[in-house]
């Protein structure tokens, strides 16, 4: 079983509310495994999956209260349905619309916990995320970021806190720690996150079986298309097969041209909107100024298009080029690979990330908020990282006042001035966190 974070997440959200949880994200990203994994900790896990069983969403048709939904729910399972101690899980639940409006009756009446799950929900459910207000919550789960990922070939916790300390105190961690960092760090752009060829990578350390896995993966992604938006689905599956190359050009803008001469953004809206609602995609909008609030500069049609998964990348990449990330090939253009691999840890960290482009000043990689701070991050692969013109020019630019800047890169961690140079790999320790206050009384005695 690989060790995910979303594992104590789960025992944290049931051990502090009686809400429902519903667990979104793309397929093949290990949903499933993790909480049928917490539902260990009940003494009765009953699972509901709504495409294997399809008569079971007619638990839901015409059920005026939670009594009727019980009563046929205890119809159709063996498990005990035991007062307090029972999880009940439905799955698939985008098969199961009326899941939305029972689930409040059943935390209502309080006897069992729920959670639920279930595929391209931001495609087929697109007001499952804000409801039912106040009775369930949604937490978005991703591929296994790099730390999980090093956890589970095998790195001691106590190096990565090491590392971790080293990346707060700006100071560089041991060298040959480094060197292994780096090392296993090519292998996850291989690997990638997806928990099936994680496994096939521990199992058999084969990489060609690994590629193999997430070819597979990647054909259920192109048979999702042509089920869920059949309307589209031409348009889709170019867009989807033009990321690798599109990230690999000098420019890694999107250019929709690529698709057709005549190509308009409004044309292709949706199909871009279904390709990062059924998580396959990962767009980074382009902000034309690097101030907060980051978001009210965003352009709605200039983007950069990455996968969701680094190593869905590479296996889209030639057939060979595994070993030649591994080994840090230099005739490789490790920028686009680099980039993909940073966009992916922030977007799993739950970090908004854009890009800055300006023909005044150039372009920066990635922009984030961070610590009610704007940070712009590079992400260089070669040698003469230290060499950022765009970057110098809205660091040096008084209206910005931009306190530090983030250069990622394949040396050891140094500060020079505002500029942080750190290894690529951490990335992983840029994690939101939730500073907003729990509690606020405003005092009005002075009123009384």
């Amino acid at each position: 079983m690989l060790k995910r974070k979303i594992d104590s997440y789960l025992s944290s959200y049931y051990t502090a509310n009686r809400n429902a949880l519903l667990i979104t994200g793309a397929r093949q990203i290990g949903k499933t495994c993790s909480i049928r994994e917490f539902g260990k900790t009940f003494k009765s896990f009953i699972e509901i999956n709504f495409i294997e069983t399809p008569g079971a969403v007619a638990i839901f048709n015409g059920a005026k209260r939670s009594s009727d939904i019980l009563l046929r729910l205890s119809a159709i399972t063996t498990k005990p349905l035991i007062k307090g101690e029972t999880l009940i899980f439905f799955d698939e639940v985008q098969m199961c619309p009326e899941i939305v409006t029972a689930i409040k009756f059943l935390v209502d009446e309080g006897s069992y916990r729920y959670i639920l799950s279930g595929s391209l929900l931001g495609v087929e459910l697109n007001d499952l995320r804000s409801e039912p207000v106040g009775y369930m919550g949604v937490k978005e789960m991703f591929p296994m970021d790099f730390e999980e990922f090093v956890g589970c070939v095998g790195i001691n916790r106590q190096v990565i806190d090491s590392l971790r300390d080293a990346w707060k105190s700006r100071t560089p961690a041991d060298d040959f720690i480094h060197s292994k960092m780096m090392e296993l760090f090519r292998l996850y752009l291989v690997v990638g996150g997806m928990p099936a060829a994680v496994c096939k990578y521990i199992e058999t350390n084969n990489l060609q079986e690994v590629m193999a896995v997430q070819k597979e993966i990647i054909k259920l992604y192109r048979r999702d298309i042509t089920r869920y938006d059949p309307k589209n689905k031409l348009s889709i599956e170019e867009i989807f097969d033009l990321i690798p190359p599109e990230l690999n050009a000098k420019n890694k803008r999107f250019i929709l041209k690529r698709l057709n001469e005549n190509a308009k953004f409004e044309r292709y809206s949706n199909s871009f909107l279904w390709l990062k609602n059924a998580g396959v995609a990962l767009p980074v909008y382009n902000v034309e100024e690097p101030k907060l609030p980051l978001l009210l500069s965003r352009s709605r049609n200039l983007f950069k298009l990455f996968q969701s998964d680094i190593g869905l990348l590479a296996a889209q990449y030639a057939e060979g080029i595994q070993l030649r990330i591994i080994s840090g090939d230099k005739s490789i253009n490790f920028g686009s690979i680099f980039e993909n691999a940073v966009a992916q840890e922030l977007t799993a960290h739950g970090i908004d990330v854009y890009y800055y482009n300006s023909k005044k000043r150039g372009e920066v990689d990635f922009v984030i908020e961070f610590d009610g701070k704007v940070v712009p991050i590079e992400v260089k692969s070669g040698k003469d990282y230290e060499v950022h013109r765009a970057l110098s020019n809205i660091m040096d630019c008084g209206e910005y006042d931009i306190p530090e800047a983030i250069i990622f890169n394949n040396d050891n961690i140094k500060v020079k001035g505002k500029y942080i140079y750190a290894p690529i790999y951490m990335a992983m320790f840029i994690e939101k966190k939730n500073d907003a206050p729990t509690f606020y009384k405003i005092d009005l005695s002075g009123l009384n």
